[in-house]
């Protein structure tokens, strides 16, 4: 199914707030002679954090429920293995309080849902 224009925009700036989220946690966590990789927002990371990028961007870009969803820890269908949810948790944990500072206006989007 074809996702309607507002859906496809909130599915793109998802893709583009959890990669930025990466890219600030890759970061605050590993040398910048290690990020040698791209990220989907277009950020240096490490392979290490490639990898989790490449996989959180394809199931933001699959999530069935993007449409009526609020955020993927309230959803009823994990699309996450058990170690990426812990990965993307640290992650989130570590660069949601600094989307603040780092890119404000898609960290308020974010809190407010919209």
């Amino acid at each position: 199914m074809e996702d309607t224009p507002r859906i496809a925009a909130r599915r793109k700036r998802e893709k583009l707030v959890v990669s930025q989220m990466i890219t600030i946690y890759c970061a605050g966590h590993h040398p910048a002679a290690s990020r040698t990789k791209t990220a989907h927002c277009g950020g240096a990371i490490c392979p290490d954090c490639a990898e989790l990028d490449r996989f959180a961007v394809a199931r933001t870009q699959r999530c069935r429920k993007m449409e009526t969803k609020t955020s993927c820890n309230k959803c009823e269908h994990h699309c996450y293995s058990p170690q990426m949810q812990q990965r993307i948790r640290d992650v989130m944990r570590y660069a949601g309080p600094r989307m603040l500072y780092h890119h404000p206006i898609a960290a308020i989007r974010h809190l407010l849902g919209k």
